[in-house]
């Protein structure tokens, strides 16, 4: 059962278009997964759409919506929809669905160290670094700390740290005040999204820190 989700506040911004883009996709991302926050979202859009066709400001009341209809049903350039195909990802050994938000995504390919593998995802979205994070069985992160924030979103398997365990669809959310040591026994694949680099805290993995921003 999911246990982690996006905060009301957050998941309002969403509904009103506001969040920067890489939330967005990572809100998508769990709203696709997640019946209760898809719930709450569709009753946040119903409600801005009331707010806006109650303020009679906003609106132009002069526009010819017949008009616009006859415009797109008339053009012959428009496409008819396909039905959206989920992509489909190798995950140890087997197949791992991408939420539609993640796949439409340029990414590269996975680069392997250990018992982890990364594959970048191309947002441009400034300082913040999208990732697929695949973390094999029996692997973890090194015990780290955040400059910057970290945004989790579990989409296959699952992990633990010092704060409990995580299943699919659990959208976590941590900074400067956590400190955690991900762990996984069955292996697990995420979508990240980080704005600067991890502060590693024991070990060898501190001599990464001084480069901590060219590998982030």
């Amino acid at each position: 059962m999911i246990k982690h989700h996006p905060t009301a506040e957050m998941l309002m911004q969403f509904s009103q278009g506001t969040l920067p883009e890489s939330l967005s996709i990572a809100v998508s991302a769990h709203v696709e997964m997640c019946p209760c926050c898809a719930k709450q979202v569709a009753k946040n859009e119903a409600l801005c759409g009331q707010e806006l066709f109650s303020d009679s400001d906003a609106l132009d009341l002069d526009f010819d919506f017949s008009q616009m209809i006859s415009n797109i049903t008339e053009d012959k350039a428009v496409e008819l929809v396909k039905q959206y195909e989920h992509e489909l990802i190798e995950y140890h050994g087997s197949k791992a669905v991408v939420p539609r938000a993640i796949a439409t995504l340029p990414r590269s390919g996975f680069s392997h160290v250990g018992k982890l593998a990364r594959a970048r995802l191309d947002l441009g979205d400034g300082d913040v670094r999208a990732s697929l994070l695949q973390i094999s069985p029996g692997g973890e992160i090194p015990n780290h700390t955040h400059t910057g924030f970290e945004l989790t979103l579990l989409l296959e398997g699952s992990f633990e740290d010092e704060s409990g365990s995580y299943v699919a669809g659990d959208f976590i959310w941590l900074d400067g005040r956590h400190t955690h040591t991900p762990k996984t026994q069955d292996g697990c694949l995420c979508f990240t999204l980080v704005n600067s680099a991890l502060h590693f805290n024991k070990g060898l993995s501190k001599l990464l820190n001084p480069i901590g921003n060219l590998i982030y």
